[in-house]
């Protein structure tokens, strides 16, 4: 995806729907290309004041809640499916 058409998704699809009365919101993202870019980081500057954008560091999956989920789940589907004896 580019960086042009992440920023409209962000802006014009996602901001006008999220609310942090407080200010205090985080919003995260990984480190994909479309996600660093100048025109993105921009953005999310300017927005500062209705959350904050959550650093990733580089490599790490660890902080992704939805990796720990799927690896849940494939460890279960793996113990209810049974293998295949032939192909």
């Amino acid at each position: 995806m580019k960086a042009a058409n992440y920023l409209n998704i962000t802006a014009d699809q996602f901001h006008p729907y999220i609310v942090f009365p407080t200010g205090n919101g985080i919003f995260q993202q990984d480190n994909a290309p479309c996600h660093k870019a100048r025109i993105v980081l921009e953005w999310f500057e300017e927005h500062i004041d209705e959350f904050n954008l959550m650093s990733w560091p580089p490599n790490s999956a660890d902080l992704n809640p939805i990796m720990q989920i799927w690896d849940v789940m494939e460890w279960q589907l793996r113990a209810q499916t049974l293998t295949c004896p032939n192909l």
